[in-house]
């Protein structure tokens, strides 16, 4: 089974990212591509492969390509970013979905989602609720994943960007996340608290490897002591833009084309 990744480079205007819960800090733009070099050289490592999405460079946040979209199976829902100036960054993504063979589906008007507050793990997908995207939107994905047999579920945001800024899920299921950003952990029958904010954001390689920030070093021994075997790298400058591994790549298991 082919394992791609949509990824997405990125743009001279980065530093000009949207932030929303924390103070901005400069970002050097030369380091931020090196990082992103080497996030995209870790997936190959782990057999995954890339694709790029077309640039789109005068959107500082393109990078972050997770937010365009959503895919469950063979279904691309395009998102309908909360944030205006992010809206013209899906089209790209759309396009590399459909000449990969994917069903394409959109978030209509006037609701609104980003990828980013999607959290999906074995048939249930959960959104997040306060942010970026509206309770419109979670009924609309509702509607077009049900066929596909996912329980979608609204989860309370108030304290991050987005659901996948405060949690995650481990290979087993285990939901992990940073407390202090969290709103109500009993959503999750199984929840993890990590000692690092950036310990909550990891995304799957394979059933016991996971990609995470080289930033939450306990983190990454509570993961190891558990089993799982991690890949760490670094994140510094897109976590000044409430960024993380996750946002970096659209993973797609079992592509169409495949």
């Amino acid at each position: 089974m082919r394992k791609l990744a949509l990824v997405r480079r990125p743009g001279p205007r980065l530093a000009d990212g949207i932030v929303t819960h924390i103070d901005r800090s400069p970002v050097d733009l030369d380091l931020a591509l090196r990082q992103w070099e080497a996030y995209v050289a870790a997936l190959h490592d782990e057999g995954w492969e890339s694709i790029e999405v077309d640039p789109a460079d005068d959107c500082p946040d393109a990078v972050f390509v997770e937010d365009t979209v959503v895919v469950y199976d063979d279904l691309a829902v395009i998102a309908r970013p909360g944030a205006d100036e992010r809206k013209p960054e899906t089209p790209a993504t759309e396009d590399a979905l459909l000449r990969l063979g994917y069903r394409i589906a959109r978030i209509e008007a006037p609701e609104t989602l980003d990828g980013g507050d999607v959290l999906k793990h074995d048939g249930t997908v959960w959104v997040g609720l306060g942010g970026r995207t509206t309770p419109g939107a979670v009924d609309q994905l509702r509607a077009l994943l049900a066929p596909l047999g996912a329980r979608v579920v609204g989860v309370p945001l108030a304290k991050v960007l987005h659901l996948k800024s405060a949690v995650t899920a481990l290979p087993d299921g285990t939901v992990v996340g940073w407390d202090p950003v969290v709103d109500d952990a009993s959503v999750w029958e199984s929840y993890l608290p990590v000692p690092e904010e950036p310990g909550a954001h990891v995304v799957l390689l394979d059933e016991a490897t996971v990609l995470m920030s080289t930033s939450a070093p306990r983190t990454r021994a509570l993961f190891e002591e558990r089993g799982l075997r991690v890949v760490a790298v670094d994140m510094s400058e897109y976590e000044k833009l409430e960024g993380c591994v996750t946002c970096l790549s659209v993973r797609l298991r079992g592509a169409p084309t495949a």
